[in-house]
């Protein structure tokens, strides 16, 4: 049967060739529970220095349940997607409180909890309970379209209910963690964008390959006409240390803290006088360069000024004074740390 001469030709594969040394393979639930929602969107070489970091400081579900949300927000920081630490600060409180402790143990436990879907919860299952149950993130869908050959899009309903039927048709009995991970190592290290299909182990049966069509499947993503939106953000600063300011709880990089922004492109002349009309005394000021930042419906476009005032103490509720060696330690979007860590560098040259 295709099943299984398919399993057992990748559990062979993965046994010899496969990934072992991740950091959070053959660990406990919370392990791998946290990984995977690290790994959604997000790839293995991305992961693992947030993945470590975070187990460091929250090495139990305990742990993660009791800490604030800011303390979650700032050591996920970088990793985007920011709603992927707040449904995982939620479904651990729910973990400890409700459940006392207890892992869930089905994949449709799993499933109830803020931020975990189908594909992330069979992984959980399979891995840490042995569980028969199957996944379906990118890599793998790249895998089953190409060996069946798919000529469909990818993103299309009907597409994912057929590749969801062919990825339960193809578990085999025994061996579901070797056979989960290789599909995971298959479609991260061989069956790629560009596939390497010179190594693949399904060189000789896959549909894609033998019809010579293993680079048009699956077909490319329609590319998004992105909403362009502009915002003028606020360094304000004084010797070593510059004002941040706590984002809403809605919106982008809520939970973060960020610099002040306002809608557009703002003028000098504009941005004194607002920050004036705030209370703020001008040393100077002077256009830093612009530069965007892609989320996925829209692209960013960021016009950083910095402006040196006289008076730091002058800050409203939401928003803190921070020394330049702090914030390592606080949670800020990636393009703001990396535009704070730009400009304190040449600032100190």
């Amino acid at each position: 049967m295709i099943s299984e001469q398919f399993s057992q030709t990748l559990i062979d594969w993965q046994k010899v060739h496969g990934r072992h040394h991740l950091p959070w393979q053959y660990a406990h639930p919370y392990a791998r529970w946290i990984s995977e929602i690290m790994l959604q969107q997000t790839q293995v070489s991305t992961v693992i220095e947030y993945y470590d970091r975070f187990m460091k400081r929250f090495p139990t579900v305990q742990s993660l349940a009791e800490a604030s949300e800011d303390e979650v927000m700032q050591y996920w920081s970088g990793l985007g997607y920011y709603s992927r630490a707040r449904n995982l600060h939620k479904s651990a409180k729910i973990i400890v409180y409700d459940h006392k402790g207890v892992f869930p143990t089905t994949r449709l436990e799993w499933e109830s909890l803020p931020g975990v879907g189908r594909s992330t919860a069979a992984a959980i299952v399979a891995f840490s309970f042995g569980a028969k149950e199957t996944i379906l993130d990118g890599n793998v869908k790249r895998v089953l379209m190409r060996y069946f050959c798919l000529d469909a899009p990818v993103d299309n309903g009907e597409t994912t209910k057929k590749l969801w039927d062919l990825a339960e048709n193809l578990l085999p009995q025994n061996d579901i963690e070797a056979y989960i991970q290789g599909l995971m190592d298959l479609g991260a290290t061989v069956c790629t964008r560009t596939p390497k299909c010179v190594i693949c182990p399904f060189r000789e049966t896959c549909q894609a390959l033998l019809n010579g069509k293993q680079g048009d499947i699956p077909a490319p993503r329609k590319k998004l006409n992105r909403l362009e939106k502009e915002r003028t953000f606020f360094l304000l600063w004084h010797e070593d240390g510059c004002l941040l300011q706590k984002r809403s709880a809605r919106g982008v990089w809520r939970g973060l803290f960020s610099l002040p922004e306002r809608e557009g492109e703002m003028s000098e002349e504009d941005i004194s006088e607002a920050l004036s009309a705030q209370g703020f005394m001008i040393k100077n000021i002077r256009r830093l360069e612009s530069f965007h930042h892609d989320f996925s419906h829209y692209r960013l476009v960021l016009h950083p000024w910095a402006i040196h005032i006289k008076n730091p103490d002058t800050v409203k509720n939401d928003e803190r004074w921070a020394k330049v060696a702090e914030l390592p330690d606080i949670g800020l979007p990636a393009p703001i740390r990396g535009l704070l860590e730009r400009f304190f560098a040449r600032e100190s040259d």
